[in-house]
């Protein structure tokens, strides 16, 4: 049995999360089972009621607002050990159609892809700037080459796991998730790909952010810190060889003029080559030692993986045996009445 799970963080979202829920189709084609799950950052008005009252299968709150990364991450925990084999994330606000799920979810159920984001196709979008635009475009590739995958909409919060993803990613930043698990999943050989959906116009200004800059700048930090995680021999090495190629410069300058005995007045480049070429010898050194502490994060990360497929796979084998007693209870009541009607 396929069971899908909804999740959607929110954080003070009672104007609009009724009309997300009630958008959440729950018949779709190669699915037995949808449900939705919230997970209420922390908010000060009626979020958690609203989604109860709406219909909403499972609704768990933080005591205070963490964030929507880490609510993110609760929200991915909490579908795995409800035995989740499929969990599609959307946002409180009712950017995203919900009648694109079962486009979302298609590629993960076919087997053809492990995460599918869904592409807002932003230079098609009327309200978005071309500011706006150019940032989502440039942002996309630049966070696709990171990640070793074509990437339309990389800021996209629409977008599927299939369990195997899921129990993969682990989001570390309190900013967003999107950037961070896109990475993540692409440097661990996870199969990613973009569905075109639809979208509908959010009048409220973002609460993940107060201006461009402030998102340009915390994204960046955000996607060079994941980078760095699984690629530091690339950085430091690249950083260290750039500064002793800027430290032999002038080392070769003072060379060339002390050889041709006018050496005398190039002690100033001597001494400022051999400090960028020492410096560029540390980041050299740092490069080993963090491709190193690199490959045990791996070790433990996969360690991390194994022991969440226990736990959970343990959690979804005893809600399925809560289930059986019942189960087994109605088929025997059904056969005893095709028995008695004979």
């Amino acid at each position: 049995m396929t069971k899908l799970i909804v999740q959607i963080p929110c954080f003070n979202e009672e104007e609009t999360l009724a009309q997300t829920i009630a958008d959440v189709p729950r018949e779709i084609a190669g699915v037995d089972q949808v449900e939705i799950l919230v997970i209420d950052d922390g908010s000060t008005d009626r979020t958690s009621d609203i989604a109860r009252k709406a219909g909403a299968d499972h609704v768990i709150r933080n005591g205070v607002n963490k964030g929507l990364a880490r609510s993110f991450q609760r929200g991915l925990d909490t579908a795995l050990t409800l035995g989740a084999d499929i969990i599609v994330n959307t946002d409180g606000d009712n950017q995203y159609c919900g009648a694109d799920i079962p486009k979302l979810v298609a590629p993960v159920l076919a087997g053809e892809a492990d995460m599918v984001v869904g592409d807002r196709r932003t230079q098609e979008i009327a309200y978005f700037s071309p500011l706006k635009r150019f940032l989502q475009k440039f942002g996309s590739r630049f966070v696709g080459g990171l990640a070793g995958a074509d990437i339309a909409d990389a800021v996209s919060g629409f977008r599927a796991f299939s369990r195997k993803a899921a129990m993969s990613v682990t989001v570390r930043s309190s900013f967003s998730y999107t950037t961070e698990t896109l990475i993540q999943a692409g440097r661990k050989r996870l199969t990613i790909t973009s569905v075109p959906i639809a979208t509908n116009k959010v009048e409220r200004p973002s609460r993940l952010f107060r201006s461009i800059p402030q998102f340009l700048s915390r994204t960046g930090r955000t996607m060079l810190r994941a980078y760095a995680m699984y690629q530091p021999l690339t950085i430091f090495l690249a950083l260290g060889v750039v500064l002793m190629a800027a430290g032999a410069a002038p080392i070769v300058r003072f060379l060339i003029h002390y050889f041709a005995g006018d050496g005398e007045g190039m002690i100033q480049s001597l001494v400022i080559g051999g400090a960028l070429f020492l410096m560029g010898g540390v980041c050299v050194m740092f490069a080993l030692i963090a491709d190193l502490i690199a490959y045990n994060r791996m070790l433990l990360e996969e360690t991390l993986e194994r022991v969440r497929k226990l736990e959970y796979d343990a959690a979804r084998d005893a809600a399925a045996k809560k289930r059986f007693p019942a189960t087994r209870l109605r088929e025997e009541l059904t056969a005893l009445k095709e028995r008695l009607g004979g």
